[in-house]
C-alpha cells in the first residue's frame, strides 16, 4: 500500500468495532495509508411520527459523535497515528462500506460474536462484506471475544 492507499473502517462504537479501529490505525502507520472511519445510520422503520418524534438530523448527529469519539480516543492512543478522516453515510451498515470500496484497498470491521460455536460466525455486516467486497476484508474480534 502507499499514500494514496486508503483503508475503510466500519465504527459503530461496539468493543469489536473499536478493535477494527485499533487494527486499521496499526496497518495504516506500517503502509502509510488513510483510514477512513465509516459510521451509517439509519431512520427506524417503525418509528413513531405522533408527538415528540425524533428528526433524522439527531440520528444522524449521534452517529458523528460515535466516530469522531472512537477515532479521537484511538488516535490519542498513537504516538504516530496515521491521517484519519471520518465518514457518516445513511443507510445500511454492510451496504454503506460495500459502496465504498470502489477507491478503497481494504475494509476492516469488527465481529461481535457471542461465544460458543454462534461466536466462530460472522456478524451480518463482516460476512455480507467478506461475500461481496471488491477489496480485501480483514475482521477483528474484540480482546476476550472467540474468533
Amino acid at each position: 500500500m502507499s499514500e494514496d492507499s486508503k483503508i475503510v473502517v466500519g465504527v459503530d462504537g461496539s468493543a469489536s468495532s473499536l478493535a477494527a479501529l485499533d487494527w486499521a490505525l496499526g496497518q495504516a502507520e506500517l503502509t502509510g495509508s488513510t483510514v477512513e472511519a465509516v459510521t451509517a445510520w439509519e431512520y427506524p422503520a417503525f418509528y413513531s411520527w405522533e408527538g415528540g418524534a425524533i428528526s433524522p438530523r439527531e440520528f444522524e448527529n449521534a452517529a458523528s459523535v460515535t466516530v469522531e469519539d472512537a477515532v479521537d480516543k484511538a488516535v490519542d492512543r498513537r504516538s504516530s497515528p496515521p491521517r484519519v478522516r471520518t465518514k457518516v453515510c445513511q443507510g445500511d451498515s454492510a451496504q454503506v462500506l460495500l459502496d465504498i470500496v470502489e477507491t478503497t484497498d481494504l475494509i476492516v470491521v469488527g465481529s461481535r460474536g457471542h461465544g460458543g460455536f454462534v461466536g466462530a460466525l460472522l456478524g451480518s455486516v463482516s460476512h455480507k462484506c467478506t461475500q461481496h467486497a471488491r477489496c480485501p476484508v480483514v475482521v477483528v474480534h474484540a480482546q476476550g471475544e472467540r474468533a
